[in-house]
């Protein structure tokens, strides 16, 4: 088993709530059966304490064998168990000769629409990044600030056609969301993700939801669900929230079997990020796995973005 790090450059910066950025860095693990090597690749993020160096000592620290049952007990829920799980996976179809998708028992995957990010800016920046991208079928809208209304009416008016979901990254007061709602509902916006703080969203459960709500930091494995009753109607599943497609998986049957909607999301990662998400994306209601069209470089054997949306990856690439 080994762990790279590795540098992505963004096509531009990139803006949410917490901070800007121009690169995106990521680790890669190996695992390697004799002469096979299945990879995958996590993103460790400083939002969960999270850094290059501690993600990398966790899966340094695993022993010479393991498997996913066990690593589950091995590493908590984060982004060193998400490479390990994907590499195993990866390692597993190699050596059988079979897709993911049919060791995982599910059926062939085809593509899905995917969000198109539009990162935090001025409103004229982001009303000419809507204009720019207004032939995508799904724009999501980074906010986060007491200023947002003029920053929505912007992207609306720069891209009238397309459906809008906002991503408030924890930034809003519960003030903040219940001056701005109303209006999210006049613009067609379809969805809202974490618009409160993670555990300080309990006013989310008194409060009219006119437009669904979807938890992200405040939904990271299974053990999140109960915590979400009444607060929120969809969860964003993660594989460096959930700790890999393993648990990403289980998340999605548990959370669509206690009536929330699927929405399957991403951190700014390359082509072998995204891949496993692809399968967990199946029949979502939002599939969000835009991070390599954020990039300036990517993968070889990268993923196709078509107007058809994101498709499976191909065997050279993962899976």
């Amino acid at each position: 088993m080994t762990v790279e790090r590795n540098v992505f450059r963004l096509a531009q910066a990139f803006t949410i709530s917490r901070g800007s950025r121009r690169q995106a860095q990521v680790l890669t693990v190996r695992l390697c059966y004799g002469d096979l090597c299945g990879w995958g690749e996590c993103v460790p993020y400083a939002r969960y304490g999270e850094t290059l160096e501690s993600v990398a000592l966790q899966i340094d620290g695993l022993p010479a064998q393991f498997d996913r049952q066990s690593l589950r007990d091995l590493l908590p829920a984060g982004a060193a168990r998400n490479a390990a799980d994907c590499a195993l996976w990866d390692l597993e179809a190699k050596r059988t000769g079979r897709r993911v998708w049919e060791l995982a028992g599910l059926g062939a995957p085809g593509p899905e629409i995917t969000a198109y990010t539009l990162s935090l800016d001025s409103p004229d920046a982001m009303r000419a990044q809507a204009a720019k991208h207004a032939h995508r079928p799904l724009l999501k809208i980074k906010l986060g600030t007491p200023e947002d209304m003029p920053r929505l009416e912007a992207v609306r008016e720069g891209a009238p056609e397309a459906r809008i979901i906002v991503d408030a990254n924890e930034g809003w007061s519960a003030g903040d969301y219940a001056d701005l709602a109303p209006h999210l509902l006049r613009l067609g916006v379809e969805l809202v993700e974490q618009p409160l703080p993670a555990g300080q969203d309990d006013a989310l459960a008194q409060m009219a939801r006119p437009v669904p709500v979807c938890a992200d930091e405040s939904c990271h494995d299974r053990a999140s669900l109960p915590g979400l009753k009444g607060k929120y109607d969809m969860v964003n599943i993660k594989l460096d929230k959930a700790g890999g497609l393993t648990e990403a998986l289980a998340l999605r049957d548990a959370a669509r079997a206690q009536g929330f909607g699927v929405m399957v999301g991403c951190m700014v990662g390359s082509s072998l990020a995204m891949a496993p998400a692809v399968l967990v994306a199946q029949g979502a209601v939002v599939t969000d796995l835009d991070g390599p069209l954020l990039l300036a470089e990517d993968r070889e054997n990268a993923l196709t973005f078509d107007e058809n949306g994101v498709h499976p990856p191909d065997a050279a690439l993962w899976g």
